[in-house]
């Protein structure tokens, strides 16, 4: 049964990683369709829209009937007063025509900037609920892609290709069936023809949709590549890359300009085969039509008005063969779109959550938990791990690289559910509970901490976006961050650069320590908070921790010594196991992992003294 459960969570969360990264060719325009919840939001610009669109093709196809009348009834000095009557009538339709066009492409234009804005909410909004598991497994990159480059192939269409193609639909339509009326006999010519024109359109749409489906695939790997390095620009500048990490891009670069030149090539020639075959079609029937006027079946007014329909027909066809391309790229991108917005996050909360008790006692509990993260099913990072964290008490976890400590972190916030046991906050299983309500019991201070683009204000902020500036301002001297920021230029209202980059690691972890403590949840989670910090810092924000886990419940990965000696408990782990638990002076007596790692830290330290001549207790630290 555990083995099942094991296996069923990484099969789910491998479902949710990889879903986002299929690749299924639509065979149907039909994937559009699912647009229309977006598009029918606003129903009154679509109507205004589509009704400009009727009033613009019929004054289209009311124009050959003037050329008719002029033609049979304009140049006999019987009929002169005529001429007038129909001129005023071109000029009449082109006014309705200028009128009607300008009005479709302002509500359609609106219409298509709308839904795509709509869009890229929806998408954006769903991504970020999405669980650990994957993002662990999807590029960053991809994501942007589809939300950059896939929701821009949708708005051409939208806001132009779509209405370009509803108009030609419509006009086709009409030309047709007044071809029809005009010549029966003429228009059963064209419709013999039509399957011979429609027929290879349709094979080569086939190939560019796929075509265009893999070209966004290869542009969404060049956003992936760039995405990558310049998120780590100094790695690369640092270790000299430069040229590497450039090829790099180039080769993917050059991989989508080919694939994007087949979907060219082939749209190309379905171009060309279309304007040759409506073409070579109109000519041969327009041979037929000179025939039947010689003959005297018809007028020569009629065999113009058939020619001008026969051309609307014809340059509606051709401009559906163009459009349909564009057709086939939104169809691929909506597809890569709806693929985002069909997973489901694997961890979420239940319809009905379990409340949790308030005030909040702050206790966590691991009950017999065992947890394999999804991309490494094979090894378990924790193995029956049982830990009940007291309120208000401070529980050091220490080991070895891989012993599990971040894991146990990870957990604590629910960013994964164990394959096995079950953790418990105040007594509720984290599984029945709300999970915002969850979160909003701790806080957390990550061994790289984040720091967004903005001032240092929003930064702090972050964590509690009402909080007064004097709440900021008491978070940012709790974490002995106030010195530096103060010193700024413009203080807390200095703009930092993306990730922080104007700002030393140091810096960075004090900010996130003072969006910690202005958070003041009832759970502290420190995850090596003060690795980054010079020992004359660290004392001062040690002093403001041990502050802020005053009566507040802590479980900290210790770094630093400093941290294991003030802690209630240490917890020893290794290999997803603990080995051992108690105060510092029980656990050297004990001998054991800790005593060795402890020692090992010991004699660095030792060593460095002899070297350096200086003393820094508070640095001294053990493996975490």
């Amino acid at each position: 049964m555990a083995s099942t459960q094991t296996d069923r969570a990484g099969v789910l969360a491998g479902e949710e990683g990889n879903a986002a990264l299929r690749r299924r060719s639509s065979r149907r325009v039909g994937m559009l369709a699912r647009l229309l919840p977006f598009i029918l939001r606003y129903k009154l610009m679509l109507a205004v829209a589509l009704a400009a669109l009727l009033v613009a093709s019929g004054a289209t196809l009311v124009l050959p009937l003037a050329v008719r009348g002029v033609i049979d009834h304009g140049f006999s000095a019987d009929d002169a007063a005529k001429v007038d009557r129909y001129f005023f009538l071109f000029l009449g339709v082109v006014v309705v025509l200028a009128v009607g066009s300008a009005t479709r492409f302002y509500f359609v234009s609106w219409l298509g900037e709308r839904v795509i804005a709509d869009l890229r909410k929806a998408v954006y909004g769903h991504v970020v609920t999405l669980s650990v598991p994957f993002f662990e497994a999807t590029r960053t990159g991809e994501v942007l892609s589809r939300l950059t480059t896939d929701t821009t192939l949708i708005q051409t269409v939208v806001g132009s290709s779509a209405s370009i193609a509803l108009r030609n639909m419509v006009t086709m339509a009409g030309a047709l069936a007044l071809l029809v009326y005009s010549s029966p006999h003429l228009a059963s010519l064209v419709l013999l023809a039509a399957p011979l024109v429609i027929g290879p359109i349709i094979v080569f749409g086939r190939r560019v949709r796929t075509l265009s489906r893999k070209s966004q695939d290869r542009i969404a790997d060049t956003s992936a590549i760039a995405g990558e390095s310049l998120s780590a620009i100094q790695t690369v500048q640092a270790f000299s890359r430069e040229a590497h990490e450039a090829e790099r891009f180039a080769g993917a670069t050059e991989a989508a300009f080919k694939v994007a030149l087949r979907r060219i090539l082939a749209r190309a020639g379905m171009t060309a085969l279309a304007i040759f075959l409506v073409t070579s079609s109109i000519v041969a029937v327009l041979w037929v039509g000179a025939k039947e006027v010689l003959a005297g079946h018809m007028t020569g007014g009629e065999l113009a008005q058939f020619i001008l329909y026969a051309v609307l027909v014809a340059s509606a066809t051709g401009a559906l063969s163009e459009v349909w391309g564009d057709v086939q790229r939104a169809a691929g991108a909506t597809e890569r779109l709806m693929e985002l917005l069909a997973v489901e996050p694997q961890i979420a909360s239940p319809a009905v959550p379990a409340p949790l008790p308030s005030p909040p006692p702050g206790a966590l509990a691991f009950e017999a938990v065992t947890f394999r993260y999804p991309s490494r099913p094979e090894v378990a990072a924790l193995e029956r791990f049982s830990l009940a964290v007291r309120p208000g008490e401070t529980v050091a976890l220490v080991g070895p690289s891989g012993a599990g400590k971040s894991t146990v972190i990870q957990l604590a916030l629910r960013f994964f559910d164990p394959s096995e046991g079950r953790i418990a906050l105040d007594g509720v299983d984290m599984r029945t509970a709300d999970l915002a309500a969850l979160r909003a019991r701790m806080s957390l201070v990550p061994q790289d901490p984040v720091i967004f683009s903005g001032t240092i204000l929003d930064n702090i902020r972050y964590a509690r976006p009402q909080a007064s500036e004097a709440d900021v301002a008491a978070a940012a001297e709790a974490a002995a961050a106030a010195g530096f920021i103060e010193a700024l230029p413009k203080g807390y209202q200095t703009v930092l650069g993306e990730r922080g980059v104007t700002l030393s690691g140091g810096q960075r972890q004090r900010i996130a320590i003072a969006r910690a403590l202005l958070k003041d949840a009832p759970i502290l989670l420190l995850d090596e908070a003060t690795s980054a910090l010079d020992a004359e810092s660290e004392r001062a924000v040690q002093t403001a921790l041990e502050t802020a886990m005053t009566d507040r419940t802590t479980l900290v990965i210790a770094h630093r010594l400093a941290t294991v000696l003030r802690a209630d408990r240490i917890v020893v782990m290794d290999r997803g196991r603990i080995v051992a638990e108690g105060r510092h002076a029980e656990l050297i007596a004990q001998g054991g992992l800790y005593a060795r790692l402890a020692r090992l830290q010991f004699e660095g330290a030792e060593a460095l003294k002899g070297e350096t001549a200086e003393t820094q207790p508070a640095d001294e630290s053990v493996d975490s």
